[in-house]
């Protein structure tokens, strides 16, 4: 299938005029759900944030009630990214068009309009095309197991990757427009140790951390021991409220995120309110800690 993706523009800005950063993820959602702290803090201190989605997000429960007026799973969560979009103060949405492709042994896997069944060069190449028109100096995406090891995840995160070294290349992609070089490529990560407490905890509140998510199909047990390291650290604390707004445009999937109700929302708090990031490119070294994703950026 060839996918024609669609941008939404929610905020208009000029090429060049300022910083810009650019999220690559799956799913509507993965923007809110993971660091939509960082992309409110960047949009409300004056960057231009752009969003590209994957996918529908077709496979995610819905409560059949919330599709009254719409026609299906996808025309729902698009309408709700949409919303959180502006919450987050996001300048476009590009939605590429794919379907969901579900978690790992679904019958989703198979089906043929499944991001994960796309050539891959042709998701590349759409991803190469939208950084050479947008010239974003900063591009982040997934970590290199998709965060739970989600299918979609991981397909992003290598198109990402793939998209990122290529946009530079003049020979590559010469169709998707002239070669554009970004700065600098991070990954989304979080922290082990929390996770590390919280799979030991949530049998305490009556959770089982083998049985977690909406669908109760991701295994944290599984995830607590895969880390990556962490380069960067963006304090959101001042968006906290946009974040909020952002995570209830998803009402469907539950409207808050992971751990946002209940004692273990408690430890969370406690534990503070920032992302974190591992620094692709240009590679760091263990010792490397940010506090600013375009630190460093050329100007």
């Amino acid at each position: 299938m060839r996918s024609q993706p669609e941008t939404i523009i929610l905020r208009p800005t000029i090429i060049d005029t300022r910083p810009t950063l650019l999220a690559v993820f799956a799913h509507p959602d993965d923007e809110s759900f993971g660091p939509g702290g960082t992309l409110a803090w960047y949009a409300w201190s004056g960057a231009a944030v752009h969003l590209i989605c994957a996918t529908g997000g077709e496979e995610g429960t819905v409560d059949p009630a919330l599709l009254n007026g719409y026609q299906s799973v996808a025309e729902l969560r698009r309408t709700e990214l949409l919303r959180a979009a502006e919450a987050l103060g996001l300048s476009s949405v590009t939605l590429l068009g794919y379907r969901d492709s579900g978690m790992p042994g679904t019958a989703a896997n198979t089906h043929p309009d499944a991001l994960i069944n796309q050539p891959r060069e042709q998701v590349v190449e759409q991803i190469v095309r939208r950084i050479r028109q947008l010239h974003p100096q900063v591009v982040i995406t997934f970590d290199p197991i998709g965060g739970y090891r989600h299918p979609d995840h991981i397909a992003i995160h290598e198109a990402t990757v793939a998209a990122f070294h290529a946009a530079g290349n003049p020979s590559a992609y010469p169709s998707a427009g002239p070669a554009y070089v970004p700065q600098k490529l991070y990954y989304t990560t979080f922290s082990r140790r929390l996770l590390r407490l919280v799979v030991r905890l949530m049998p305490l509140f009556g959770r089982d951390p083998r049985a977690f998510g909406r669908n109760r199909d991701v295994d944290l047990t599984k995830l607590a021991d895969v880390a990556f390291p962490t380069h960067a650290r963006i304090d959101t604390t001042a968006v906290r409220e946009q974040v909020q707004a952002a995570a209830a445009a998803h009402l469907s999937q539950g409207g808050g995120g992971p751990f946002t109700r209940g004692p273990l929302s408690t430890i969370v708090r406690l534990l503070g309110s920032a992302d974190t990031f591992m620094r692709a490119y240009p590679p760091a070294t263990d010792d490397v800690r940010e506090d600013d994703l375009f630190a460093g950026v050329v100007w």
